[in-house]
């Protein structure tokens, strides 16, 4: 595994990879970390970084925005059968609305969220309409 919070990542597997396997970035120890998982997984059967490609309305600016979820990942449930997911990886404090207080800081809060959770509906409908399941992992399901 390799040293530090951004690089690029060289699949073991790179036929598993759906895109281009010299090109994967990862920009956290988590993505990191789950693309290890990803990679190693016998179960998994394809995956891929960022190739997906959703649109969304932002409410900061109400305008059309592009969203890149983290991952795309198609593998084998406990029944052997197939399962497509689009994951992202996040801290788990920016998945749950911030306490109300003074600042700037709060601010670029609220703006993350409001941005984050327009993704994550933009993403949920796309899942819904392709049959596939929208999943946001944080620290906690990923043990770290």
């Amino acid at each position: 595994m390799k040293k530090g919070y951004k690089g690029r990542y060289k699949p073991s597997n790179p036929t598993k990879y759906k895109g281009d396997p010299t090109s994967i970035i990862y920009r956290s120890l988590w993505e990191l970390k789950f693309m290890n998982w990803c990679d190693q997984n016998a179960n998994v059967i394809k995956w891929s970084s960022e190739e997906i490609i959703i649109p969304y309305i932002s409410p900061v600016d109400r305008r059309p925005h592009r969203y890149f979820p983290d991952f795309y990942v198609e593998s084998r449930n406990r029944t052997g059968r197939p399962q497509k997911r689009v994951i992202e990886v996040k801290p788990y404090a920016q998945t749950r609305k911030p306490k109300p207080r003074k600042g700037p800081r709060y601010l670029a809060e609220v703006r993350t969220y409001g941005v984050n959770q327009a993704k994550w509906k933009a993403a949920r409908e796309y899942c819904r309409d392709r049959k596939m399941e929208f999943m946001i992992l944080t620290e906690k399901e990923l043990k770290v």
